[in-house]
């Protein structure tokens, strides 16, 4: 045996965490959610992309490193794609789970169409479709500095380093000690950090944090808080989609005609996201794109809070109507 192959034995201790297992053991682990897509096209491909004007801008980077062409499409009120293009042999099109909410418009859609990849980073605990290809991100749904999982219908696989994000960690712990506003920059920059890395396997750090998720209970949590405001605030809803009777969603997605609820639930403390920015560039004010990143409020349900939580959220925002 190797001295490097030698087991460590005392010294410090290092971080105790967990044992279990993680969500998706069968998947392939990668670093980050555009990696994945970027793996993917490695692997197929794929001549053209088309993808939803509705999407974070950061999946546009593997098409402009590899000069894969790639062209937007529009979705209709179910948040569904408007197919008024034609998917050619070897092109693919990329759809989005939206917060989790569309799993049978998936199911529709790769049952009636070739080479689609479902992006579902805002829907970790919707379960790929046998032989769909299909992309998860770790770190909207847990503490975790990045990591992603990729089903891929192919046996090709690339050979390619493993990743370490040791450096990427600072702001998960200041949100322990000091409380998620102060960990904030540090997370802007790690969000910055993440763009235009090479394509890695998940890192050990992420890997044993995943491994140690009770996700049962993260999942349980987020059906139970997404029922509960649905239940009380689906008579104002204006968004005119189908949603489903229960789902681990990513958010609760809420439209209500009053301006400057979004701006005032963030004075109180309740920090809803804009998915997303760049949207604003891409499209036009009168497109429905711009309506869902502009006005559509997403608010959060997540294992953090309970049902209490929730209410008092409800509270606060049911003054604000």
């Amino acid at each position: 045996m190797k001295n490097s192959e030698i087991k460590t034995m005392g010294g410090y201790f290092q971080l105790q965490l967990s044992k279990g297992k993680e969500y998706y053991p069968d998947l392939i682990k990668l670093n980050t959610s555009r990696n994945a897509l970027e793996y993917l096209l490695e692997i197929k491909k794929y001549s053209k992309v088309y993808l939803p004007y509705f999407t974070c801008e950061v999946m546009l980077e593997p098409m402009l490193k590899m000069g894969i062409p790639y062209q937007f499409y529009h979705i209709n009120e179910q948040l569904e794609p408007i197919l008024d293009f034609e998917v050619a042999e070897g092109e693919c099109l990329l759809y989005n789970n939206y917060l989790g909410l569309k799993e049978k418009a998936v199911k529709t859609l790769t049952e009636s169409l070739k080479n689609v990849v479902i992006d579902n980073a805002q829907a970790f605990f919707s379960a790929p479709l046998p032989g769909v290809d299909t992309i998860y991100s770790c770190r909207k749904f847990f503490g975790v500095p990045d990591g992603a999982y990729l089903q891929l219908n192919t046996e090709g696989r690339l050979n390619i380093d493993m990743d370490t994000s040791t450096y990427r960690f600072s702001h998960l712990i200041k949100s322990i000690d000091y409380g998620i506003e102060r960990g904030y920059a540090d997370f802007v920059e790690n969000e910055k950090g993440l763009a235009d890395n090479e394509i890695r396997t998940m890192s050990l750090l992420t890997h044993a944090i995943l491994d140690g998720i009770d996700y049962e209970y993260c999942k349980t949590r987020r059906m139970e808080n997404f029922s509960f405001l649905h239940e009380k605030l689906s008579a104002v809803n204006e968004l005119d989609f189908d949603f489903p009777e229960q789902a681990a969603a990513m958010m609760y997605p809420l439209l209500v005609s009053k301006t400057g609820v979004k701006e005032k639930l963030i004075e109180e403390k309740i920090f809803v996201p804009t998915f997303w920015p760049n949207v604003f560039r891409w499209t036009t004010v009168d497109t429905l794109e711009y309506k869902l990143a502009k006005e559509v409020i997403y608010l959060p349900i997540d294992h953090r809070y309970s049902l209490t939580d929730i209410e008092e959220m409800l509270g606060i925002l049911k003054k604000l109507l």
